[in-house]
C-alpha cells in the first residue's frame, strides 16, 4: 500500500502507432481540418481516410466532428453510419462491420492505463464491432471489446469484454438486459 503513482516513470516507447512521424503530422492536420470539422460530405472524408490507409466499404456515412486517431488502424464495412462527435481513439486496430451504427458522441477507446502499476503504463486492445451492431449515443466501448453481430449498447453505457449476438446491453459496466428481436 505504500507505493505511489510516479508518472515520471511512464514509458510507452514499446508502442508503435504505425506511420512515420511525418505521416502522423500530416494526418493530424487533415483530421483537424476535414474529418473533425463541420463538413457534411462523407465522400471527402472517406477519400482522405482511404488516402491514409483506412479500409472503408461502400455507403458509409460519416457525420460532422468525427475524430479518428490513426486511419491506418481502421477498417469499416459497407453501409455503416458514424454519428456526430464520435471519437475513435484507435491506438490499436478497430474493425467495424457492415450495417453498424455508432451514434453521436460515442467513444471507441483502444487505450487505457494500468492503474495497478506506479508507472501508469499504457495498455491497448483491439475493438471489433460485428455486422449490425449499434453503439448508442454517448456510449463507451473499452479496449479489447467485441460486440457480436447485432448486439446493442444503449445510450451512455460502458462496454468491456464480449457482448453476445442479438442482445441488448445497458449500464456501467454494461450487462445484458434483453434479447434483440428484429422485424422486417
Amino acid at each position: 500500500m505504500s507505493a505511489k503513482t510516479d508518472l515520471s516513470k511512464f514509458n510507452n516507447s514499446w508502442y508503435k502507432p504505425g506511420g512515420n512521424v511525418f505521416t502522423r503530422m500530416i494526418w493530424y492536420f487533415v483530421n483537424a481540418t476535414i474529418i473533425n470539422s463541420y463538413m457534411p460530405f462523407s465522400s471527402i472524408k472517406i477519400f482522405w481516410l482511404r488516402m491514409f490507409g483506412a479500409k472503408i466499404g461502400n455507403g458509409v456515412v460519416i457525420k460532422p466532428k468525427v475524430n479518428i486517431k490513426y486511419p491506418w488502424r481502421l477498417k469499416i464495412g459497407s453501409n455503416t453510419w458514424i454519428g456526430e462527435n464520435v471519437w475513435i481513439d484507435n491506438l490499436d486496430d478497430v474493425e467495424i462491420g457492415n450495417n453498424v451504427c455508432i451514434s453521436q458522441g460515442a467513444m471507441l477507446l483502444c487505450g487505457n492505463h494500468d492503474y495497478k502499476k506506479s508507472s501508469f503504463d499504457l495498455i491497448t486492445g483491439k475493438i471489433i464491432l460485428e455486422d449490425g451492431a449499434w453503439v448508442g449515443a454517448k456510449a463507451v466501448v473499452c479496449p479489447g471489446t467485441t460486440m457480436k453481430t447485432h448486439s446493442v449498447l444503449t445510450v451512455g453505457s460502458v462496454a468491456s469484454g464480449t457482448l453476445e449476438s442479438y442482445s441488448v446491453y445497458s449500464g456501467n459496466k454494461a450487462v445484458k438486459v434483453k434479447e434483440r428481436s428484429l422485424i422486417n
